[in-house]
Parts: structure tokens; C-alpha cells; sequence
């Protein structure tokens, strides 16, 4: 049975037991906790904690999952993977553990003809918490399940909590006897490599108290209402059905591993023996497979390579599996050989996929281009490094390794392999260690930043189930009550003057930052006090939360106060937030409906749009963007906002932002109808004349496959106009030039500049050539070689270096010399540089000009390389020249 089908039939049989069908929410999580949704029930935390009503009492999904956090292990054993699929049932204070318990046994057990999974029964064993009496007897009683089928398990596997006082309880699993083949008898408690756990069920009936550890904990009492959460992986069940022995074999993963395979000339012999002689190459096989599917469906759920959080993770992914398939020989681009192979195994389960593949290629394509040429860059600094180590006569310090990985992106499986093959060894324990320093940096900094549901359990109490009324769209100035007020992260019954605040009001006028749009500023004053605003956000969804400073007075909680925004500031701000969807509308009649919007921010007069986009737009393409963004304006198109539900919204063709989350109420802004149509629930001018005009200031490159334009709309634009006149207007006074002619006069001007800049270097040059004359006398006979080296001094380029170094090689050839050796430094723009040749003769004799330049640059804090007949090389030490045109003639010395 196909995995997609056996999603499928999960998806059937709770449907028909009246459960919500709810599709599988983002990989990135909106859990601010959480970096992706790495469980079947993070979507439904706000409902298990009570902090929302869910809209049904009956839930089932299949939820894709990425973890990240062994991702070292992924490969190494056949367990380890960073996407799975959670299937979940889930009950909110409807049935309980018999309703559970009974219906994971119907669509186990039920024959596959009649649309169950069609496992013997035979073959499955559950466990209970100890002390969990009910359930024990369901199984017994209710199943029938033999009592030695049936086993009792302590806190530590068997019981549930968020780590954190509230929800918890007993858990029951269900597994599957893979045989004896396995491993030995006795069930899950005596085995669990033969006794596969394939669902756990989860039974949330207690009120938890004083968390200490997983088995260490008080129970307050029962909950109100009792819920269920379960959770069955998808990749463990088509294991079973498909007969394999791993998640790598299965259907939707082993197509992968087996191209990677066919690209790289090995074969997969499934070993996770690490004695094994094929353990590296299947490890690798292993993983690749893994990653490539994670890569595309991060890609897939609008993630897009970073320098930070998702966007790191799915950087490292991708090139993890790339260097894995370079170790193993391949050393071309492989993605667009195994992304469609992966595309075609997930398109059953996910079509869009296939729908939007075009975009996760060119995403995917692009970072491993860049990946390459990061390696290409590495490689030139890895083997200046591993010269200097030889030379030294030392292994290769961690340090170096360290920045290449942490600078360069250059793997230590790389830098590991390559300084064996050229003799230098690596220290890898100093290396260690500083990535262990990296990590604790990155860990402390991710816990500070770190929001969970304890740091936000204020705002939910501030909340109480009543969302902060937004009168933003109609009014400017609100009267309310202040419902609360936070000092220092703490509650408070009043402020004073010169404290920090977040204010929490009933109603509200202030525009919470979101969608791109920034936040209102601006004052709560009430009996006796002034505060003044200058951010709100929204910490969770509903809530308001007005951060300011006490100027006047003293403030109490449950005071009726006035909010009376900036209004300058938000017209200002609207006619930005307008704009902004003038130019995504504008992108897409230029470039086409590819661009689609990756990000945006708006503020009074500025704007700055992020789309998908892989090439530099053209200027002709930038100015007709521009140019249709300021006839919108012009044409005073009147802009419509509307709510209807999602699916109507969808219907009528609104935009949305890929990989956002909407409720089922939304608002749709219109301007002039079709010209534009998006879901957004911020301000907005009412006639698009209001925005005045929009100047395009820039378009440049932002991340892999990104782009971004800014752009200053209203007086910010005037004044920007204003400005490239009067700097036209001075232009214009310099050349004694008309407007119209200052192009053609400035390139007469460069054009001028140029010829005297070629003239000058054909004079040095001249002046070098006839300096060389003089030089040659100067060479002398070290051992059986003429060598020649020499201080130039400065220099205008490296051109001019060379063009001496072969010079006088042949003028000594000329001369009758028969192993000749060049050798001269001089400084360009306050740089040090050298250059070396040596003829045929010298080369029989064992001298490289390589490797002697290499020697030089060494002393002049630098690198360098070549043939061996001639190389180049520099570094950052002038003060060197002179010693490094002693190990020169060191080095031929000792040939």
C-alpha cells in the first residue's frame, strides 16, 4: 500500500466517524516556541492548553514534521530522519480512552478490502501506564486483547506532559511484532527493535502541579474536560505495508536513495554496521535521501535558504546532501536529478508540489550552484592553508578549519579529506571544541529570544478569551478602559511616571504590527496621565499590547483612557501599505505571476517589497514597474476592502502570502477591482490618487532566488525627485552642459580618462621593460641555476609584474642560460605581491614555480599559486618583501 493511500484511508475512517478533516498545517510553525512543527498536535496546543475554543470536538489530520535537532545521527541508523508525517485523531472533551482505543483497533485491523489497513491482529501488543486501570481493561475486555499481549509501563514511556504545569496524562502504545527475525521475545518491554511502535495514544485527564521531570510530578486534580491526542507515523505503518525494512525503503524515499546511488556508481547493501566497508556510502545514500525530501518541502512551504532560522536549516539540508554525494565522487549538480525524482514520490500525498515545482527548483537549483562555488572559493583558501601547515611542518590548526567552515560554508568532511590527500593531518579536537563555543552562543542567544507559552502566559491572561477590538479602520481616537498593564514582564496595578509599560486596552484605534505594515504610535491618556506609545504588537492572536512610556501621571489598571494614534504618521503609512500592492500587482504584469510576494514592510513614505525572483530585473524592467505603479496612482483607482470567508476570498482570486495562516473570516483589499486583489488586514488609502507618487529607489538581491525593490512614495518621493534634480541641475553647471547632453559629456569625460589611463600604464611599462635590460645583469648562479630575483616596488598591477617576470626569462634564455629562475615582488595599491617563473631546465632539476611562490607568500601573510612554470601569488605584509625573496633563493638553495 502506498503511503499516500494510507494517508488517505486515515483521513476516510475518522471522516466517517465525524471527525474534522483539517489539512496538514505549515511546516513552519506558529507556535513561537518552535522553529517548524515538529509533532502531529502542535497545531492544536492553543486548544489542549485552553488558551482558544477549538471549532470542533472532533479533529483528524496528517501533519508534515521536520526535526532537526540530531541531525549528526540522520543516516547513521535507519531510525534517524528529519521529515516524518504525524497521522493524529484528536477529541476535545468528547470521546475518551475507549472511543480511542476502540477505533485505532477497527482501522487497524479492519481488511484492506474493506478500506482498514488489514494488520494481523495477531501481531499487535499495546502497553498501558502502570497505574492505568481503564485502559488495561479495554484492551482486556473491550478488544479482547490477551492479557500477555498487554503490558504495564512506568512515567518515563508511558505518560505525557508539556514539561510545564497543565494538561497531562497516561499514554497507551500500540506495536506491531516484526518477528523473530527481529529480536527476541517478550513484546515492547523486552524489545523494541523487533516490536515496532506504530501509535500512541494519548490521554489528557489531569491537571499537572509542580513539574520536576518526566516521572516527577503533582497532580492537581482532574481536568473539566478530557481530550484526546493521538499519533501514528505514517512512515513506520508503510514499512509494515510495503514489507521493508526501514523508512529509507519505503515508498516515498527509496526512489532517491536509489538514483543517488546510480549517479554515484555504488550500491545501497542497507548495512548500519559502522565496521562495515560499506557503512560510509550507505550512511550517506541514507541521508541524501532524507534531506533532499525535507529540502523540498521546506521550499515548498515558503522557506527559503538562509543565515538564520528555518532558512539555515534548509541551507545545512541541501548541502549536507550535496557534500555527501562530492565525498562519494560526484562532483557536478545533482539536485536537478533527485529533486523531481522526490517531487514525483510526495506529489500523491501533496500535489501542490508538482504544482509549484517550478519555483522550489529554481530555489533549490540556485543554492547548490552557490554551494558549488562556495566549495571552489574554499578549496583556493584550503590549500594556501595546507601549504603553509607543510611548510611549517605542523598539522593544520583548528582555527583554520573552523573558518573555513564558519566563513567559507566549507564542510570538515572536505577539509578532512583533502588535507589527508595532501599529507597534513587536521586538529580536529581544537575544531571541535570551537564549534561546541558556536553552538552554546547559538543556544544562549536562542533562549533569550526563545517566546513559549510560559513568557506569554500573561497575555493570554490579559486575553481571557476576549480579543482587543480594533477600531483602526474607521477611527482615529477611541475611548476604552485599560484592561491591564505590564511592568517588567510582570503584572501591575498601576504605572508611574518614567516606568516602561505595555498597556492592554478593551478597544483600540492603534494598528498592531502585522502584514508587513507598521505599527501606530502615538498617546493613551485617561484622569491624570499620559502614555506615550511607540510600539504594539500582538504576542498572541487577539491581543493588543501598546508598549510606551508613562510621560505624565500615574496610570491604573482598569482606568478608562483614549487612544489617539499618530495620525500624520498612519496616513502616511497607508499610502505606503497601498503602494505595496500596487507594485506586486505591477511585478506581475512585467516579470509574470512567478513573482509572487516572499516578504514586505511599510512605513509613513517607504516601502520595501521582497518577491521570488532569480535573475536582477533589467533597468527597461525597473522603469516600467515603476512607470505602471504611478499610472495606478494616477488613474485615483478606488480601493475596496471586503470581508467574506477564505474560500469565497479564494474564489474571487485574492492573493495570499504563501505560507501564511488565515482564519476562515478574512478581508480582501481591492483596488479597482481585478488590477488588484489580496488578503490583507491592514490600513489603506480609499483612492489611490491619495498616494501622490512612488519612486523605485533600488532592486537587488536579498537571499537565493529572492529580490527586493524599495521604494519612497508621497512628499518622501517629491523630495526625492527633488533631489536627483538639484544633483542633475550641478551636473549640468560642472559640464557646461545642457540636461539633455550630460550623458554624452560624462561618457566623453570617462572616455578621455580611460585613454590617459591606458597611456600612463603603457609608459610604466615601457619604463619596467627598460628597467629589465638593466636586471638581467644582476642575475647570479646558485648551484646549476640562474637566478634572478629582485624588489620592483610599487607597481601598478599584477600585469605589469608578470609581463617583467617573462621578460627577463627570456632574455636569459637568449643569453644562453639553461636553468633559469625568476623571481620579483613590488606593491600595488599598498598590497604585496610576487610573482615567479621558472623555465624547463629549472624545472628538471625539481624547482615548481608553484610551489617557491607559494614559500614567498607564506612570509607576506598571504597565499598564493600556479603552474609550474609560472605562479603568483601575495599577502598583506609589505614590510616582507625582502624575506620573501630570501626563501626564494632558499628554496633553490636546497633543490
Amino acid at each position: 500500500m502506498q503511503t499516500h493511500e494510507i494517508a488517505r484511508r486515515w483521513n476516510a475512517f475518522f471522516e466517517k466517524n465525524d471527525h474534522s478533516v483539517v489539512p496538514s498545517a505549515s511546516l513552519v510553525s506558529p507556535d513561537p516556541s518552535l522553529l517548524f512543527t515538529v509533532a502531529g498536535m502542535v497545531p492544536f496546543i492553543p486548544y489542549f492548553l485552553g488558551q482558544q475554543t477549538p471549532p470542533y470536538i472532533r479533529a483528524v489530520s496528517v501533519q508534515k514534521c521536520i526535526r532537526t535537532a540530531d541531525i549528526e545521527e540522520v543516516g547513521r541508523t535507519a531510525r534517524h530522519g528529519t521529515f516524518f508525517q504525524m497521522a493524529g485523531n484528536f477529541s476535545f472533551g468528547d470521546y475518551f480512552k475507549e472511543g480511542a482505543i476502540t477505533m485505532a483497533w477497527e482501522l487497524l485491523t479492519t481488511p484492506q478490502e474493506d478500506g482498514g489497513y488489514g494488520l494481523d491482529p495477531e501481531r499487535l501488543w499495546a502497553t498501558v501506564y502502570t497505574e492505568d486501570e481503564e485502559a488495561y481493561s479495554i484492551w482486556r475486555d473491550v478488544v479482547k486483547l490477551p492479557e500477555d499481549r498487554i503490558q504495564r509501563i512506568g512515567k518515563e514511556d508511558n505518560y505525557w506532559h508539556t514539561g510545564q504545569p497543565g494538561p497531562g496524562g497516561p499514554c497507551s502504545e500500540i506495536f506491531y511484532d516484526r518477528g523473530p527475525a527481529y529480536g527476541n521475545a517478550g513484546g515492547p518491554a523486552a524489545d523494541d527493535t523487533r516490536y515496532l511502535e506504530i501509535w500512541n495514544l494519548v490521554f489528557m485527564q489531569y491537571q499537572l502541579a509542580d513539574v520536576r521531570s518526566q516521572a516527577d510530578f503533582d497532580v492537581a486534580g482532574e481536568l473539566a474536560n478530557k481530550n484526546i491526542d493521538t499519533g501514528l507515523g505514517l512512515e513506520r505503518l508503510a514499512m509494515i505495508l510495503q514489507g521493508v525494512e526501514n523508512m529509507y525503503e519505503t515508498d516515498q524515499v527509496r526512489p532517491v536513495l536509489d538514483r543517488a546511488a546510480e549517479l554515484a556508481g555504488v550500491t545501497y547493501t542497507s548495512t548500519e554496521d559502522a565496521e562495515d566497508p560499506n557503512f560510509a556510502n550507505d550512511m550517506r545514500l541514507r541521508y541524501i535521501a532524507d534531506h533532499i525530501r525535507s529540502a523540498l518541502m521546506l521550499i515548498s512551504d515558503g522557506v527559503v535558504p538562509g543565515n538564520e532560522a528555518g532558512g539555515y536549516v534548509l541551507r545545512r539540508l541541501i548541502r549536507r546532501a550535496v557534500r555527501a554525494m562530492r565525498l562519494m565522487g560526484v562532483t557536478n549538480a545533482v539536485l536537478p536529478e533527485l529533486l523531481p525524482i522526490s517531487r514525483d514520490a510526495m506529489r500523491g500525498t501533496y500535489p501542490q508540489v508538482a504544482e509549484d515545482f517550478e519555483r522550489i527548483s529554481r530555489i533549490a537549483y540556485a543554492e547548490e550552484r552557490a554551494f558549488l562555488r562556495t566549495i571552489a572559493a574554499g578549496t583556493t583558501r584550503l590549500e594556501s592553508s595546507v601549504a603553509q601547515a607543510r611548510a611549517a611542518g605542523t598539522q593544520l590548526s583548528g582555527n583554520a578549519a573552523f573558518e573555513l567552515h564558519d566563513t567559507f560554508g566549507f564542510p570538515i568532511d572536505l577539509t578532512l579529506e583533502m588535507a589527508e590527500e595532501a599529507g597534513v593531518s587536521v586538529d580536529q579536537s581544537k575544531f571541535t571544541d570551537l564549534m561546541q563555543e558556536q553552538r552554546e552562543r547559538a543556544r544562549k542567544d536562542a533562549k533569550a529570544k526563545k517566546t513559549g507559552h510560559a513568557d506569554t502566559s500573561l497575555y493570554y491572561q490579559a486575553h481571557a478569551g476576549q480579543d482587543t477590538v480594533f477600531t483602526g479602520y474607521t477611527e482615529h481616537t477611541t475611548e476604552s478602559q485599560i484592561r491591564s498593564l505590564l511592568v517588567n514582564g510582570e503584572e501591575a496595578g498601576f504605572a508611574e511616571q518614567g516606568q516602561q509599560v505595555e498597556v492592554v486596552l478593551d478597544a483600540s484605534p492603534f494598528y498592531a504590527e502585522a502584514g508587513g505594515q507598521a505599527a501606530d504610535t502615538g498617546l493613551i491618556t485617561g484622569d491624570g496621565f499620559v502614555i506615550e506609545i511607540q510600539d504594539v504588537q500582538s504576542p498572541i492572536n487577539g491581543l493588543s499590547v501598546h508598549q510606551g512610556t508613562i510621560r505624565e501621571g500615574e496610570a491604573p489598571a482598569g482606568a478608562q483612557a483614549v487612544g489617539a494614534i499618530d495620525l500624520r504618521r498612519r496616513l502616511d503609512a497607508q499610502k505606503a501599505h497601498s503602494a505595496t500592492h500596487i507594485i506586486h500587482a505591477a511585478l506581475h504584469q512585467i516579470l509574470g505571476k512567478d513573482a509572487v510576494q516572499a516578504g514586505s514592510f511599510n512605513k509613513e513614505g517607504y516601502l520595501r517589497f521582497d518577491f521570488r525572483w532569480q535573475d536582477a530585473m533589467s533597468d527597461a524592467a525597473r522603469q516600467e514597474v515603476e512607470e505602471l505603479a504611478n499610472i495606478a496612482i494616477r488613474d485615483n483607482f478606488f480601493v475596496n476592502t471586503i470581508e467574506t470567508s477564505l474560500k469565497d476570498a479564494q474564489a474571487m482570486g485574492a492573493k495570499s502570502l504563501f505560507g501564511e495562516k488565515y482564519g476562515d473570516r478574512v478581508r480582501v483589499v481591492e483596488i479597482d477591482g481585478p488590477w488588484s486583489r489580496e488578503l490583507c488586514g491592514g490600513t489603506h488609502v480609499t483612492n489611490t490618487a491619495e498616494i501622490g507618487t512612488l519612486a523605485l529607489l533600488n532592486e537587488q538581491s536579498v537571499g537565493s532566488g529572492i529580490r527586493r525593490v524599495e521604494a519612497l512614495v508621497g512628499l518622501d518621493a517629491f523630495d526625492h525627485f527633488a533631489a536627483e534634480r538639484t544633483l542633475v541641475n550641478q551636473l549640468s553647471t560642472m559640464l557646461k552642459a545642457p540636461t539633455a547632453d550630460i550623458p554624452g559629456r560624462v561618457e566623453q569625460t570617462l572616455h578621455k580618462l580611460r585613454q590617459l589611463e591606458k597611456e600612463l600604464a603603457e609608459l610604466r611599462a615601457q619604463q619596467m621593460l627598460a628597467q629589465a635590460g638593466q636586471l638581467v645583469d644582476k642575475a647570479e648562479t646558485v648551484g646549476q641555476v640562474t637566478l634572478l630575483t629582485h624588489n620592483l616596488g610599487d607597481i601598478s598591477s599584477a600585469d605589469d609584474l608578470r609581463s617583467t617576470v617573462l621578460d627577463l626569462r627570456d632574455r636569459l634564455t637568449k643569453a644562453g642560460n639553461q636553468n633559469i629562475v625568476v623571481g620579483m615582488v613590488g606593491t600595488s595599491n599598498n598590497r604585496p605581491l610576487v610573482v615567479i617563473s621558472v623555465n624547463e631546465g629549472a624545472q628538471a632539476l625539481g624547482l615548481k614555480a608553484g610551489n617557491l611562490v607559494k614559500a614567498a607568500s607564506q612570509m607576506l601573510g598571504g597565499g598564493g599559486g600556479g603552474k609550474p612554470d609560472l605562479a603568483q601569488g601575495g599577502g598583506q605584509d609589505v614590510t616582507k618583501l625582502d624575506e620573501a625573496l630570501a626563501s626564494i633563493r632558499q628554496e633553490v638553495e636546497t633543490a
